[in-house]
């Protein structure tokens, strides 16, 4: 007996809930716009460098989290901004 009443409210339950739309409003969720950066176009640059200095300025970038290709666009960025300023 205790069965067929939990069974009957069960069933009124769902029916209720099947029948009555929801109260509370349901949220949209809408993505994020990101902002459009600029990014200057990039092209691939090789070049030979001594062992000894690839290790160190690995173990630079790691120590300090700036990736390899960071540390060459400020190094050559550096460099060409001290060679200017002499002539």
């Amino acid at each position: 007996m205790t069965m067929d009443k939990y069974k009957d409210k069960l069933g009124g339950l769902a029916n209720k809930l099947k029948q009555e739309r929801p109260k509370i409003p349901i949220q949209e969720v809408q993505p994020v716009k990101a902002k459009a950066v600029v990014k200057a176009v990039e092209v691939q640059f090789n070049n030979w460098i001594p062992k000894t200095l690839l290790k160190r300025v690995k173990a630079f970038g790691v120590e300090y989290d700036i990736s390899l290709k960071d540390i060459n666009i400020e190094a050559l960025e550096l460099y060409l901004s001290r060679k200017v300023g002499q002539l």
